[in-house]
């Protein structure tokens, strides 16, 4: 169990890797002792890596570095902090260093003593390859001052902004001044600001719809594009220079679908792509410009339709080249083209990394994704249906022990969180370190679940709770009827919106699961409302969550005494997602009610918990409680 656990436990070995300019050097974010990570930078011709940077997750935790020209990084750095109220409060930062983590530069406007508010977000990076070398384009967050005491120099600009930032100097030139309301900016990849949003306020609040200007090529001068949308209805995701045309997603029918519409005036607008099963969700962009060379969506398998024909027979190449790991995406590219970045994994395989070359044909494997899984059996997945109660197929993956048939099976049903998401076809650790276990498990896409069209959204997992919980149910149903699964040894394991409807389940089929396992779980709908007051986006919580009867029949906090099942609950103290408070709640009220419950509370670490030995740890005692009541 325990070297189970450490295995699979173990974080991913590679985030966010980048490809140099020249395509000499790799940049990447990997685990350290515990819960630190490093900036690792790779010489490709040797295969050396050396860390240049590394940070502890409580606070600070590095998300990402990419390449400005072939010896300087950018990288983001985001913290949570508590303010005097003692509210989590997520910052996020932008610092450029050089390869050796030296001469480190903060690129955000500098933060005063007299800033009139906090400033949680500094900017992002909107171009990398600038027409001036050494330079990003960002869009940056301005903060102004307090009259100063004895002084009249007070920064009085607010709001997002423009500028051209050089990444050793951090001198900057506005490109579009800063105004309060606006939201975001997006270019067309060759430096050019082509589209501004302005978000919506009500009442001091934000709300989810925005509206869009954008600019003829050349002008300066903005044109509007639309009123105020929801954003749920209607989302811009890239310009391509090359055709002039904005590539946004749509409603239509219930489903995103993917239009493309001319910035020449016209607003002409050509559908591209529409699925009628599922949302068309993003585009794929490479190289300098970030050409738009396809499309995105999910149904059983995620797949990529390419518009470049180059890359559509590369990507069908590759994918016959690695028969083992034939989720083949490209994730960056050298300024000329030549070097590509390539990943590979598969259901069965957590994946690795490789150097393409288009002139020589070399595939140069990198690095492994996960090198403490290297040699293991995995569990076979597979793509099913199931009947919910009122004869809805719902769509499921499945995944049944190394060696193991399917008969008669200790099981586990694994619905995902969200509720607004889905699973995906992928190598998942979650449901592998269980099936390592001896354990089926099933991952429902229950109605809730994002990616499938309105319909299947309905009005969401915690509105439509009695639906959603109703096809979770469903699954362990199906398992036990189809013969899969022993009907006497099925447990339920959940993060986030998983642990919530792990605890709903057990509180409304009290008799269908023999043990509960909730990571950070949403407990009680009201306290997720109240918690929200104090920030920004209150209004949109309040809207998600709703009012009227629902809002105590679903949260298992106000029903404790309806669990008859051992409950292990795990939760971090800085997890700004779901605030640890509910799981305190939780917690107490199991125990005031005579039930069975254990309780993880982990310090200094948010929703995802990205630690070695605590993930362990969540591992082996959820194994511990899994094999005591259902049996191994």
């Amino acid at each position: 169990m325990a070297e189970d656990a450490a295995a699979f436990g173990e974080r991913s070995g590679v985030e966010a890797m980048a490809v140099s300019p020249d395509g000499t050097k790799l940049v990447y974010i990997g685990p350290a002792k515990d819960r630190w990570s490093a900036v690792m930078v790779v010489d490709v011709a040797t295969g050396v890596d050396k860390p240049i940077m590394a940070a502890h997750a409580n606070p600070e935790v590095l998300r990402w570095c990419n390449f400005v020209g072939n010896d300087r990084l950018v990288c983001r750095i985001t913290w949570t902090s508590r303010d005097s109220y003692s509210h989590l409060i997520n910052f996020s930062r932008l610092a450029s260093m050089n390869l050796d983590g030296a001469d480190l530069k903060q690129l955000g406007q500098q933060s005063s003593f007299y800033d009139q508010y906090l400033r949680t977000y500094d900017g992002s990076v909107l171009d990398w390859h600038s027409t001036k070398p050494g330079t990003v384009l960002m869009q940056r967050a301005y903060v102004p001052e307090q009259d100063k005491t004895g002084s009249h120099i007070v920064r009085e600009k607010t709001g997002l902004g423009v500028d051209v930032v050089d990444v050793r100097t951090t001198k900057a030139s506005q490109v579009e001044a800063p105004l309060p309301d606006v939201s975001e900016f997006m270019t067309d990849g060759l430096g050019n600001v082509r589209l501004k949003g302005h978000g919506e306020i009500d009442n001091d609040e934000v709300t989810d719809r925005e509206r869009y200007f954008y600019r003829l090529a050349g002008s300066k001068s903005w044109l509007q594009l639309t009123d105020y949308v929801d954003a749920k209805d209607m989302e811009p995701l890239a310009i391509d220079a090359t055709t002039n045309s904005l590539y946004e997603l749509k409603k239509f029918n219930g489903r995103m679908v993917l239009y493309r519409m001319k910035l020449d005036g016209s607003k002409a607008e050509e559908l591209v792509a529409s699925n009628p099963n599922v949302d068309i969700d993003d585009v794929v962009r490479v190289g300098d410009g970030q050409r738009v060379i396809g499309y995105t969506f999910a149904e059983e398998q995620r797949r990529v339709i390419y518009f470049d024909e180059e890359f559509d027979k590369l990507h069908k190449q590759l994918g016959r080249l690695l028969p083992k790991t034939p989720q083949v995406s490209f994730h960056g590219a050298s300024s000329d083209g030549r070097k590509l970045l390539i990943f590979a994994g598969g259901v069965e395989d957590p994946g690795r990394y490789y150097l393409y070359d288009k002139q020589t044909h070399e595939l140069n494997e990198l690095l492994d994704v996960r090198p403490a899984l290297a040699n293991r059996s995995f569990g076979t997945v597979s793509y099913i249906t199931y009947k919910a109660a009122d004869g809805t197929p719902i769509p499921a993956y499945l995944t049944l022990p190394p060696g193991k048939t399917g008969k008669g099976l200790p099981a586990i049903v694994l619905p995902h969180g969200g509720p607004s998401s889905r699973d995906e076809w992928g190598f998942d650790w979650l449901s592998q370190f269980f099936a390592a276990r001896g354990y089926a498990v099933i991952q429902p896409e229950y109605r809730g679940s994002a990616g499938f069209g309105d319909k299947w959204m309905m009005e969401n997992g915690f509105k439509s709770w009695r639906t959603s919980i109703g096809d979770i149910d469903a699954a362990a149903r199906y398992l036990a009827s189809s013969g899969i699964a022993d009907p006497n040894r099925i447990a339920i394991v959940g993060w986030s919106y998983g642990g919530y409807a792990a605890l709903q389940a057990a509180e409304t089929e009290p008799s269908l699961y023999k043990a509960v396992v909730a990571v950070a779980p949403v407990t009680d709908l009201e306290l997720l409302k109240r918690e929200a007051q104090d920030y920004s986006n209150s209004g949109v919580i309040d809207k998600f969550v709703g009012s009227g009867p629902h809002v105590v029949e679903g949260s298992p906090l106000q029903h404790p005494r309806a669990i008859s099942v051992p409950v292990l609950l795990v939760h971090a103290d800085v997890d700004t997602n779901v605030n640890i408070e509910h799981s305190d709640k939780m917690a107490a009220a199991l125990k005031s009610a005579g039930k069975e419950v254990e309780y993880i509370r982990i310090s200094g670490l948010d929703h995802q918990i990205d630690d070695n030995i605590q993930r362990a740890n969540l591992l082996y005692h959820a194994g511990a409680l899994l094999d005591r009541t259902i049996g191994h």
